[in-house]
């Protein structure tokens, strides 16, 4: 099969489409002929050297965190699909490739609505949407939320969430007005361009002071005071990436005082069994939105494999909105 395959770590120039040996499948597994894949700033971090993929080193080290296929065979246990099947789903690499071999509770089936590129552009940034803001965070209706790079996959779809949630007031930062205007088509309430302005002071003035219920950040130490800050009493900050890096220093007596929760989680290294319950949650409280119409899958993007290195450099100068995604066959 076709794969991207990273051959040195750093530039793209280390990323190359190769020739590789099929990927075995278990009896508790599915071989999917994957169709389409999408771009994750974890594919980028990984490429760099930044982000290794968690088991034991591959005899190929290939990117790609999510897919969308057709199950091209099931193994002996597996009863819930059939060959044949329309699947997407969550893999911790290797879903930059013609096939590949996943467990079968990671899959989902994909509704008739959706194309292969729709869905391939919805299991890593919706699964950790909702996860990080519903799961951990327990965001519920007229609660307020702050969504960091509400322009980015993520941030898209935590948008939608919240809103699908009936959060009372749901507020976003990007780095462009275009992007702050899209996120409003999705049920963003207030749109703050951090390259002009200053977040905490736009959620301090909307709020009169009191703060917003949950943050979603994937920015990490550079924002950690303000977004401290910026929230009100028993108040959630929830930090899926680390972008502005990792290391701060954190003043505990506003977190004493104001009885705060700071939490951090990543899906990619978490045990099997902490992905499925992440997968099966998704699947219940909004597969039925995506089906419907309600909540939307945001391409940007679509670059056959053949232009990765393309792929990359584009999601590298932070011009997109929502999912860049690849045909993969």
């Amino acid at each position: 099969m076709k794969a991207v395959v990273i051959t040195q770590h750093g530039g793209v120039e280390g990323l190359s489409i190769r020739e590789v040996p099929d990927p075995d499948y278990g009896p508790d597994d599915l071989l999917v002929r994957v169709r389409a894949s999408a771009l994750n700033r974890a594919d980028i971090l990984q490429r760099r050297g930044q982000y290794p993929p968690p088991g034991p080193p591959a005899p190929f080290e290939i990117p790609g965190l999510e897919f969308a296929g057709e199950a091209e065979a099931v193994g002996n246990h597996v009863t819930e699909f059939r060959a044949g099947d329309r699947v997407m789903g969550l893999t911790a690499a290797g879903a930059h490739a013609e096939k590949l071999g996943v467990p079968s509770r990671m899959a989902v089936r994909i509704p008739d609505s959706l194309d292969w590129f729709q869905s391939a552009s919805l299991p890593e940034v919706f699964i950790t949407a909702h996860d990080a803001l519903i799961t951990q965070c327990g965001l519920t209706g007229g609660e307020s939320v702050l969504i960091h790079a509400v322009g980015s996959g993520v941030g898209a779809a935590a948008t939608q969430i919240a809103r699908s949630a009936g959060a009372g007031l749901i507020m976003g930062t990007a780095g462009s007005e275009l992007k702050l205007a899209r996120a409003r088509e999705l049920g963003l309430d207030v749109g703050i361009n951090y390259q002009s302005t200053d977040f905490s002071d736009i959620v301090a003035e909307v709020t009169h002071s009191s703060g917003v219920d949950v943050i979603l950040d994937v920015i990490g130490a550079k924002y950690l005071e303000k977004n401290i800050n910026s929230l009100a009493k028993k108040g959630r900050l929830i930090i899926v990436g680390l972008l502005g890096g990792a290391v701060a220093q954190i003043n505990l007596a506003t977190l004493l005082s104001r009885r705060l929760c700071i939490r951090g989680t990543a899906l990619r290294a978490r045990p099997l069994e902490e992905k499925v319950a992440a997968t099966r949650a998704f699947e219940k409280s909004l597969m039925p939105l995506i089906a419907s119409g309600r909540i939307r899958p945001i391409v940007d993007r679509v670059y056959p494999l053949s232009e990765i290195r393309e792929a990359h450099r584009y999601m590298e100068s932070n011009a997109n909105f929502g999912k860049i995604v690849l045909e993969v066959s």
